[in-house]
């Protein structure tokens, strides 16, 4: 049934002492959500300040949201999603999901996220998973809480299966600190995290101070006339499908690798690369790459084709 909540400037939710309200997709995990929409459709979300800092969660579970669509459609526009995070004596808990929206299996979800404000997240600011979710992010500021010890962040997530598009979004701020040197990362955090998923567009974002600017791990990506910057101790874009395209992007500081390949057929074209230790880092192993037409400046080593096969590993929210 259709429904609109319009704040007026400056309404606030902030629920006290959360309790669990519903389950997530596919685990069946109790989830306590600030603002819980399921089965429905045609909801429209706008204006509010959703804050959860005076949440009282005490232990891991239920895992803290702040946004939540599940089997949905709607739009999620002009908000203000803050402090979804726990006490800082959980900084290691995978809770802490600004806005979410997830589908269960035969089902669909599709939700517009605009224009929104979304910082202090614990785990992930924005994210689209499973099979059956459309959903195009656009417009939105996302940004991380800095270096942190605790809960790996990805600042805008579609994995698992959903689709969509991510346009036009600020994603900054997410480093996990224990990542020191590209031979020490157990983990890292992301700008924007593709996992498991296929077909997306990424285009004409600005993302930077994160360890990953784009980090795809799925095939069929394009990642487009985006600036992307001061990728600490990591990469600016990194390709781990196939058949990926990135071109046309701005790429300036990147303390590893501007683009890093570890799979076949992507294509790395007409971007321009400034200040990374590599331009283009290709991992043994890989095969059907095309590299042309890129402009690399104060970049002293353009291409490295190939290396000893290395990885890099990502914490997704599911």
């Amino acid at each position: 049934m259709p429904l609109s909540i319009e704040g007026d400037n400056g309404a606030i939710v902030i629920s006290s002492n959360v309790k669990a309200n519903g389950t997530d997709i596919p685990g069946g995990i109790p989830i306590a959500a600030v603002l819980l929409v399921t089965n429905t459709r045609d909801v429209e979300i706008e204006g509010l300040i959703i804050d959860g800092s005076n949440n009282g969660i005490t232990e891991c579970g239920p895992r803290l949201e702040g946004i939540t669509f599940q089997n949905s459609t709607g739009l999620i526009e002009h908000n203000a999603v803050r402090h979804i995070r726990l006490s800082p004596s959980l900084p290691g808990c995978q809770s802490g999901d600004a806005i979410i929206v997830e589908t269960a299996s035969g089902l669909s979800s599709n939700v517009q996220i605009r224009n929104n404000s979304v910082w202090d997240y614990q785990k992930n600011g924005i994210t689209a998973n499973e099979t059956g979710t459309q959903s195009r992010i656009e417009g939105n500021v996302v940004t991380g809480i800095g270096p942190t010890t605790g809960a790996a962040q990805n600042g805008i997530q579609i994995g698992f299966g959903a689709g969509g598009s991510i346009i036009g979004n600020t994603s900054t701020s997410n480093i996990w600190s224990p990542c020191v040197s590209p031979m020490d990362c157990v983990t890292n955090a992301t700008g924007i995290l593709i996992f498991e998923s296929d077909d997306v567009l990424v285009e004409n974002n600005s993302l930077g101070s994160n360890q990953i600017g784009v980090f795809v791990g799925g095939n069929n990506t394009t990642v487009i006339s985006n600036n992307i910057f001061d990728s600490v101790v990591l990469i600016g874009v990194a390709l781990v499908g196939d058949d990926n395209h990135t071109r046309l992007n701005g790429i300036t500081h990147s303390d590893q690798a501007a683009v890093f390949i570890q799979a076949n057929g992507n294509r790395v074209r007409n971007n321009k690369i400034t200040d990374a230790a590599i331009g283009v880092l290709k991992i043994s192993g890989s095969s059907g790459s095309v590299i042309t037409g890129n402009q690399f400046f104060a970049t002293p080593i353009t291409v490295q084709d190939p290396v000893p096969r290395a990885s890099i590993k990502v914490v997704p929210q599911r």
